[in-house]
């Protein structure tokens, strides 16, 4: 297909997506062009980058995650091996269900290689007795399958509680009534509790799957991810609940049909001891299915439940905030959470020798274009010599929020940022390169109404280069070439309004470490860590460092898409591939390696599937995943 084609629709789709109504229909004819291999071509380089084709998914499933008779002879082995052996109910509800779609699912239960499972399932006063009457052939032929019908439709959430009244298991897994279980998905579930037996909620990967048995659209999680969860529902399917847990919870809270797991997990992970993830695809989610889900049916009603599960959440957890639906088809959430009184002062760093072009844009976003108060800007001058620099400098001073602090010597970008942090009156700290310019005036709001939180660490903001591409989306660990495997930056590159994979661009979540480039994090915070180290990593990694040396002190790591900037990646000082340069990079690599290797090849939140070559979740060829039952006793 010519690729100017693609580009005029990539514009038109640009376009597009500022009207949320026309965007949705435009939504629906791609979901119908996928379907064929032309159409699917083109969607994707309309689009932007993907991680793969559904047809390119479709051969690595084949190669790498298709069960052959050795695997299930070793499956069985293990089981046999358990320390212990839960019960696992399965809860289901069915509602007109096609007796087709239905009897396939019930099938995925009975082909279960762990055979410790009872199905539970609620008829939600289905007319008629079609839906009854496969129900009841179903449980006649499997004492394992427990059913009960209701005299009347009570919703998804009156229903699913009905299916929690007759399990018994010790664990509950949620199956709806026209999607699959991967054979091995229960094994999988008891082999996680077998290494990890305080796990209170558990949850998989999923894919999509037709009627036809082909699998599509896989969504391979991140570990768990509480900022994730609040923009949308990133558990879904396969979740398993501790019993006890979802007696304590009083089951499913009726209210919020549409939005019912979302919110129960929510208020499950707010008391759960573990939560665990495993990283494989052990749900298929039937997207073709003829009824269709209530999600799709009516999509504005889940939209408003799930904001109203949110909210209530962040009520329940003491956040001051406010949540509101995006605009668009995917029906988002946005999280605004409150700044508190009075407002903290914010100090912000900006290192420079020279460049006093930089210097005067970054300075003029700071002062005159963002909305924020009360500020400083300390502007550390490792020797700046050219006569503009200075010239600058004194205008700037005339400014009472603006302090020069004279840092001479030889580059040391750590050593820049530790001596200003021991200056700053501050309580919050903004690390900000020199090449940094503004795009609205609200950045700063949203960086420190993340920062003030007692459990976030650092924040780091989603960065452009000046053609509008993506420079920054969070830092990916354990990425590159095979000898320098420390970290990147994911989807960089991508367009300006490219969502990124299951929403990743678009919405805040948790990461493992953002760039100094643009970093909020709490002078308390940074002086617990003890800064940047400015012995070792004088210019690389230092921010990936800082970031990793705050996780281990218990804090998370927040990237919020609602602070954006313009970044003039490396204006200043170049690029660390320059020559005279190399030895120094290589020796950062081996301290980061050193003190980090074993964190940086374990990225909780860009999980063992993905080639670790590319930040854009191409799936790897083979995944560095080890399954469970092929793992030394």
């Amino acid at each position: 297909m010519p690729t100017s084609f693609r580009a005029t629709a990539a514009s038109a789709l640009r376009v597009v997506r500022r009207w949320p109504p026309v965007h949705a229909v435009v939504h629906a004819i791609a979901l119908q062009l996928i379907k064929t291999r032309w159409g699917e071509r083109f969607v994707r380089g309309v689009v932007g980058p993907e991680a793969q084709t559904d047809a390119e998914y479709r051969a690595w499933t084949q190669a790498y995650d298709t069960l052959t008779d050795d695997d299930r002879d070793a499956i069985r082995a293990h089981i046999d091996r358990f320390a212990e052996r839960p019960l696992i109910s399965v809860a289901m509800t069915a509602y007109r269900s096609d007796p087709g779609l239905l009897r396939e699912a019930v099938a995925s239960v009975q082909g279960q290689l762990y055979p410790h499972w009872e199905l539970c399932i609620a008829d939600d006063g289905s007319p008629g007795e079609t839906t009854w009457r496969t129900l009841t052939d179903l449980a006649a032929g499997d004492p394992r399958i427990r059913i009960v019908r209701r005299d009347a439709n009570g919703g998804i959430a009156a229903a699913t509680n009905s299916a929690l009244a007759l399990t018994t298991g010790e664990f509950v897994a949620f199956l709806d009534h026209d999607d699959l279980l991967a054979e091995h998905a229960l094994y999988e579930v008891a082999a996680e509790l077998d290494l990890h037996p305080d796990a209170d909620l558990i949850f998989s990967d999923e894919d999509k799957i037709d009627e036809t048995g082909v699998r599509s659209q896989p969504h391979h999680k991140t570990d768990w991810n509480a900022e994730l969860m609040l923009g949308v529902n990133a558990v879904n399917h396969l979740t398993v609940i501790r019993r006890a847990l979802l007696s304590d919870l009083g089951g499913v809270r009726e209210g919020f049909d549409g939005a019912q797991d979302h919110d129960l997990v929510l208020r499950a992970a707010e008391r759960a001891r573990l939560i665990r993830h495993i990283p494989w695809v052990l749900y298929h989610w039937r997207w073709q299915g003829k009824q269709g889900s209530f999600s799709r049916a009516r999509a504005d009603e889940c939209a408003s439940a799930a904001a109203r599960a949110v909210q209530d959440h962040m009520d329940r957890t003491g956040q001051p905030a406010t949540v509101e639906v995006t605009p668009g088809p995917q029906r988002w959430l946005r999280v605004r959470r409150a700044i508190p009184a009075p407002r903290p002062l914010v100090s912000l760093i900006v290192p420079t020798r020279d460049r006093a072009d930089l210097v005067a844009q970054c300075a003029e976003g700071v002062l005159a274009k963002t909305d924020y108060a009360p500020l400083e800007l300390l502007i550390v001058d490792n020797g700046s010599q050219e006569p503009a620099t200075h010239a600058l400098f004194e205008r700037l001073k005339t400014d009472p929020r603006v302090r020069i602090l004279p840092a001479p010597g030889p580059f040391n970008f750590s050593a820049l940022n530790n001596l200003a942090a021991a200056q700053a009156r501050g309580e919050v700290l903004i690390l900000l390169n020199n090449d940094i310019s503004m795009i609205g005036p609200d950045w700063l709001k949203e960086m420190v109404s993340q920062a003030e939180r007692p459990n976030v660490g650092a924040v780091g903001a989603k960065l452009y280069y000046p053609d509008k591409t993506l420079q920054h989306a969070g830092v990916v660990l354990g990425v590159g070439d095979v000898a320098r495997k420390v970290a990147g930056h994911l989807y960089a590159g991508a367009g300006s309004n490219h969502p990124g994979y299951q929403g990743h661009l678009a919405l805040a979540r948790n990461v493992s470490a953002v760039t100094a480039a643009c970093l909020a994090i709490r002078k308390a915070v940074y002086d617990e860590v003890g800064g940047m180290d400015a012995d070792q990593l004088a210019v690389a990694f230092n921010d990936v460092d800082l970031c990793l040396k705050v996780r281990a002190a218990g804090y998370d790591i927040v990237w919020t898409p609602h602070a954006a900037l313009f970044h003039h990646e490396s204006a200043s000082r170049g690029s660390d591939l320059a020559p005279e340069k190399v030895a120094r990079f290589e020796r950062e690599i081996g301290v980061m390696r050193d003190r980090w290797g074993a964190v940086l090849d374990a990225d909780p939140f860009y999980g063992p599937v993905f080639d670790k070559r590319f930040t854009n979740y191409r799936l790897g060829t083979p995944p560095d995943r080890v399954a469970p039952w092929m793992r030394t006793p």
